[in-house]
């Protein structure tokens, strides 16, 4: 039921098209972005994890051309989310306005307290424009992991608060900051603001859709919603008939059956999932769901990974069947299975076997001409053995 909420299990279109696209941006309500590209930018894997081999222009253009389908935001973290929902995301625009302005704004709002108005005046002027098309060299401020500029720290502030918006990112993953009136289709621009209790309903429905069953923890991380706000918006969906509170064995917590979720009688599924996937948000429901404790290790010393540094699971029918750790090395054109491990109780063979096939479409996908398994991880060598060097 969770894999199928979350657009699991359907047989991969012979052309992925804007239709095929808005059934999963439908289902799944919006994909998370992150700036690690070692393989593939996390916001193009999971309409590959559900649709197979696409064009990424047409994820491009769904979120940087209009008509927009999607629009940058905060929902789980920095997502493109669906366009529709944006009135629903506007209470949390109008809580950064409302409340405290950050320390770094604090100060920019003292020392030049008409940067902001200048900021706004000339994205008016001349976007979409990035950061680095604003800020002056001079006023850079090192920081721990990015440089960023006094006009930096004001685009983001406006970007919070909904007063910028982003028009798209360029080839170097930067944002394009512009007028929310020149980025959002005129019906979502001109649609009424839902106040703060039917914003938390439309977000926490759209959520129990796209999980199928679900922990009220669960319903309120998808868009990172307080626990409490969730739980109003749970209750008054429960007494609308729409969750329907399900306990299910081994959870621990209260949980809910949206009333359209689907059961299928099974599911045929070979599905590399990255670690922004939301099938995986919420890393106690994937424990709960599958029996799989999984940990992003990214900032683990390389001599303390148990698995590796960017870390897919393999998705075969209902279970997890593997995990690998790849890396696109473009300059050789080739697809690295830095590691790869089978699951406790997976089929070996079978789950070779598929793996094999799934990262040779992938490595097809990223225009690589090779797939290379290294020999690290319990599954490396009957994988290896069915990717041969061509």
């Amino acid at each position: 039921m969770a894999l199928a909420a979350q657009g699991f299990g359907v047989a991969a279109p012979s052309v992925v098209g804007p239709r095929q696209l808005q059934r999963v941006v439908d289902q799944i309500g919006q994909v998370q972005i992150d700036s690690v590209n070692v393989a593939v930018r996390a916001h193009y894997m999971p309409l590959f994890a559900r649709l197979g081999p696409y064009d990424t222009a047409l994820l491009d253009r769904a979120a940087g051309r209009a008509p927009r389908r999607l629009f940058e935001y905060w929902g789980h973290a920095a997502s493109l989310i669906d366009v529709g929902l944006q009135p629903a995301l506007r209470f949390r625009m109008a809580a950064h306005g409302r409340g405290e302005p950050w320390p770094a704004i604090q100060k920019i709002r003292v020392q030049h307290p008409h940067l902001e108005q200048q900021v706004l005046d000339l994205v008016g002027e001349r976007g979409p424009l990035t950061a680095r098309q604003i800020e002056h060299p001079e006023d850079r401020v090192r920081a721990p992991w990015w440089n960023w500029s006094q006009a930096k720290h004001v685009l983001e502030w406006l970007f919070a608060t909904g007063e910028l918006t982003a028009a798209g990112r360029n080839a170097q993953f930067e944002r394009l900051y512009d007028l929310p009136g020149r980025v959002l289709p005129a019906a979502v621009a001109a649609a009424p603001t839902p106040d703060d209790a039917e914003a938390a309903r439309i977000l926490v429905r759209r959520a129990a859709a796209a999980l199928g069953i679900a922990t009220d923890r669960c319903l309120a991380d998808y868009f990172r919603l307080s626990l409490d706000r969730a739980r109003s918006a749970i209750a008054d969906l429960a007494d609308a008939g729409e969750l329907i509170e399900t306990p299910v064995r081994g959870w621990g917590r209260r949980s809910y059956l949206w009333h359209q979720a689907r059961l299928p009688r099974r599911l045929t599924v070979d599905a590399l999932v990255s670690p922004f996937d939301s099938l995986v948000f919420e890393r106690s429901r994937l424990a709960d769901l599958f029996g799989v404790d999984y940990r992003i290790e990214i900032y683990t010393p390389a001599a303390q990974r148990v698995y590796g540094y960017y870390v897919y699971l393999f998705v075969t029918d209902e279970r997890v069947a593997a995990r690998v750790d790849l890396k696109a090395d473009r300059q050789a054109g080739a697809l690295l299975v830095q590691a790869s491990w089978l699951e406790p109780g997976a089929p070996e063979a079978e789950t070779a076997g598929r793996l094999a096939q799934t990262l040779r479409s992938m490595a097809d996908w990223l225009g690589l001409t090779d797939v290379l398994v290294r020999p690290v991880g319990t599954l490396a060598a009957p994988l290896a053995a069915l990717t041969p060097r061509p």
